[in-house]
């Protein structure tokens, strides 16, 4: 057996390239992007360090085997043949998550209980007992790909989903996801080089990430467990090793990166995921209405910002959006401000033209990611504040 095995990584739509950027640096070898996700190699210590450094990613899977199907009976004859005692012990618990593109199979579900019903009758024939099923924290975590007749069949490395970083304690109403949200700092270009804002925190996802990634902390140092560690083959002290190492790369940063909201109780809850996450020396956060504020610096400044869409949380989407336009022209010049919508209707009353726009996903919903530069110099700011009729 090789010691370096292939590997696939999900991402966010949009996010392929930097996740792909990502693992070249951490030191994957034969990286491949594909819609949604990046394939790659490296060895378990690799493995470990993807999960625990990799910003943009939602799972790391390690394909254990590849098979033609054509029936119900083919999946569930070809996953019985799997040798699962090698990979869980037969009083531990699994989950099975599936992924169907195919004219033969259609429903997800159905495929996810065939699988699973085959994994416990071998334990039952081999073994003497059947493991249980726990969906929210098994002991194995199988995920399996179907694409045509191809079935793909994966251990899930990750166990939860990645963006369930361990630091957010307090929930918000409509939060945005911690992967969205260091993509799109990614995706801005900004990496601690000056201040960074976000004038409509929340609970502070944005802000957090960012001191992260401006101090090169692991993205999922504050994650409880991940998949692997349940995993006969873990080693405890490879990973501490890799764990170790990451942390020796941790920087000084040496910039502010500051928050408002102008509801109280939401930023209560900003300050809590703040300081679970330890970030409390590096954010800032304060009570303050948008479009009531100015630029408290003339440096350079970046903006990061998820105002409401009028999906999860009303507005008067004319009049808000209206509003952004209007502050960033008259407080906030020499900076780059960036936002995501889904409202594309929404962009047409900022009043600025966009020099950059990203398709995206927030969700199932599909949202742009806008940069608007606003410049300093009354020529330039004249420029800026066109009419902006929308591209297509």
């Amino acid at each position: 057996m090789e010691k370096n095995f292939k590997m696939l990584a999900k991402t966010l739509y949009g996010f392929e390239e930097l996740l792909a950027q990502e693992l070249r640096q951490l030191g994957a070898s034969n990286v491949e992007t594909g819609t949604r996700n990046v394939t790659f190699k490296g060895d378990l210590g690799f493995m470990y360090k993807a999960n625990l450094c990799c910003r943009t990613a939602i799972k790391i899977l390690k394909p254990i085997t590849v098979f033609n199907i054509f029936t119900e009976k083919d999946l569930y004859k070809k996953v019985y043949e799997i040798p699962w005692e090698n990979y869980m012990d037969k009083e531990g618990s699994l989950a099975v998550d599936a992924t169907v593109f195919s004219d033969h199979f259609t429903h997800s579900q159905y495929i996810s209980l065939k699988t699973k019903d085959a994994i416990v009758d071998r334990f039952r024939d081999k073994e003497g007992i059947r493991p249980d099923v726990d969906l929210d924290h098994p002991t194995l975590r199988i995920n399996i790909h179907i694409d045509r007749n191809i079935c793909t069949v994966s251990l899930d490395s990750s166990g939860q989903s990645l963006h369930k970083r361990g630091y957010k304690v307090a929930t918000t109403l409509a939060p945005i996801n911690e992967v969205l949200a260091a993509g799109l700092i990614m995706l801005s270009g900004w990496t601690g080089q000056c201040d960074l804002m976000d004038p409509m925190c929340g609970g502070g996802t944005i802000l957090t990430e960012a001191a992260m990634i401006a101090c090169n902390i692991p993205a999922n140092l504050n994650r409880k467990e991940f998949g692997f560690e349940n995993w006969p083959d873990f080693d405890v002290d490879l990973y501490e090793l890799i764990e170790a190492s990451a942390l020796k790369k941790v920087r000084d940063f040496h910039f502010k990166i500051y928050g408002s909201d102008k509801d109280a109780r939401v930023l209560e809850r900003a300050e809590e995921n703040i300081k679970s996450a330890n970030l409390e020396e590096f954010i800032s956060i304060k009570e303050q209405d948008f479009f009531e504020s100015k630029k408290e610096t003339g440096r350079q400044l970046f903006m990061v910002f998820n105002p409401p869409y009028d999906e999860r949380l009303s507005a008067n989407i004319e009049e808000l959006y209206s509003s952004i336009g209007n502050t960033l022209k008259r407080g906030y010049s020499n900076t780059q401000a960036w936002m995501i919508t889904s409202s594309m209707e929404a962009l047409k009353h900022v009043g600025l033209r966009p020099s950059r726009k990203i398709k995206l996903y927030n969700g199932k919903l599909e949202s742009r990611f806008v940069k608007y530069e606003m410049y300093e110099g009354s020529r330039k700011a004249k420029k800026q504040g066109r009419e902006f009729k929308e591209e297509e």
